[in-house]
């Protein structure tokens, strides 16, 4: 039905969801044929029928009318669909005075999985990365579906992108010659709808854009002797062989079908740098020192199951990551120590290599659970002559220094049978 329609259908069609109504006739069926594939809910199903039948309702009751100066074709006025069981898609004939769409979207079609019609499923759903933010989806996540029994498989999508599209790529700031922080970017994830799924790569990955490969993140070399190379699963930026343009852009992705079932998104991105994090978790990210304050009290409180009292905890003001003195300290929320990193260092080594584990505990630290420690920070301020200090069960701090600075530092108060000595 959708194949069918005219401009002013397609129109319809797509302002009734809500999408983009503008471009040529073949990215409105572009963008309709996505619908129909992966959004079409109840309503939507159901206007597509009602534009359907209120074209040909008016298209019959102009055959009716005797038009002796028109010659009109039986091939024009109607559809004749048959369905190829080899195809996930039902193939429609049209005459030959219009442009053959099944040739060209069929692959898009047939190429990506369906969901089977009236069957709800759950969707697959990728982790949010913190670098990353979203600004479009172009292709929900939508799983590589052999088509043979060959090893090696092939699925093309065919999308054309929007002026707004276009123009957000082409007007956005360079991170490093020839990369545009706002990028069109394809995802890959496990078929796995149980919880938010993280990047992974099938066996023998390889994507191409209008005709080009494009480069997919290699193996890091393993030290270990006996432990295999990790791969980084990163978003693959497609942008750089991309038709910024109204022109429809053809993806293939080749993959390695041995028993695994993948899923594949494709994202319109803005690529966030650490600096621009780090800005962000001084605004909304810092935790008020008399809060801080509280979270020392209670760590340090007496636990009446234990029979040793704590007196103090010492903690250090050198970055465990660079060996430095702290100058954004910074720790997640659910972490149990009162130590924290830096997170100027600790964002820089996520941009390059993305772990997010606390460098003092080795449990995950991520992005949107990390604070900036107000009480720290204030003490970093007060405390430059000491690389460490210790917290005591009121709450407050005292400086912690070597021996040989104490016994030759006229400034260090020294405790003789209760009272403060000056040396």
């Amino acid at each position: 039905m959708v194949m069918s329609f005219r401009v002013s259908d397609l129109q319809m069609l797509l302002g009734f969801v809500g999408r983009s109504k503008s471009g040529l006739k073949h990215e409105l069926v572009t963008r309709a044929l996505q619908l129909v594939q992966f959004d079409c809910s109840p309503e939507v199903f159901k206007k597509i029928k009602e534009l359907y039948e209120t074209r040909y309702a008016k298209k019959s009751s102009e055959v009716a009318q005797p038009q002796p100066q028109q010659h009109r074709s039986p091939e024009a006025l109607s559809i004749h669909s048959s369905y190829d069981r080899g195809s996930t898609v039902a193939r429609t004939s049209i005459s030959t005075t219009n442009i053959d769409y099944p040739a060209l979207y069929g692959k898009y079609l047939n190429g990506l999985g369906r969901l089977p019609p009236k069957v709800a499923k759950p969707e697959v759903r990728l982790v949010k990365l913190p670098f990353y933010t979203t600004l479009d989806e172009l292709l929900k996540p939508t799983e590589l579906v052999p088509q043979s029994n060959e090893k090696l498989q092939e699925s093309p999508c065919i999308f054309a992108l929007t002026p707004r599209q276009v123009e957000l790529i082409r007007n956005s700031k360079e991170l490093q010659p020839g990369v545009k922080s706002v990028q069109v970017v394809l995802r890959i994830c496990y078929t796995d709808t149980s919880s938010p799924q993280e990047d992974q790569y099938p066996p023998n990955i390889a994507v191409k854009v209008n005709h080009n490969y494009c480069s997919v993140p290699g193996y890091y070399p393993s030290n270990k002797p006996g432990v295999e190379p990790k791969r980084p699963c990163r978003p693959i930026n497609l942008t750089h062989f991309m038709y910024l343009s109204a022109a429809t852009n053809r993806i293939t992705v080749t993959w390695g079908n041995y028993g695994k079932s993948y899923s594949v998104g494709l994202y319109l991105v803005r690529q966030m740098t650490s600096a621009e994090l780090l800005q962000r978790l001084k605004t909304i990210g810092v935790k008020h020192p008399e809060l801080c304050k509280a979270l020392v009290k209670e760590k340090l409180r007496l636990d009446p199951d234990s029979e040793i009292a704590t007196t103090g905890v010492r903690v250090s003001l050198i970055c465990p990551l660079v060996k430095m003195r702290l100058s954004v300290p910074c720790r997640a929320e659910t972490c149990a120590h009162l130590q924290c990193f830096d997170a100027v260092f600790y964002l820089q080594m996520n941009e390059k290599k993305p772990t997010w584990m606390c460098p003092v505990c080795d449990k995950p630290a991520p992005y949107d659970q990390l604070i900036i420690d107000g009480l720290l920070s204030k003490i970093l301020t007060e405390c430059e002559d000491a690389d460490e200090i210790e917290f005591l069960v009121d709450g407050s701090w005292c400086p912690i220094r070597a021996e040989k600075e104490r016994s030759c530092s006229p400034q260090c108060p020294i405790l003789v049978l209760g009272e403060y000595l000056w040396g």
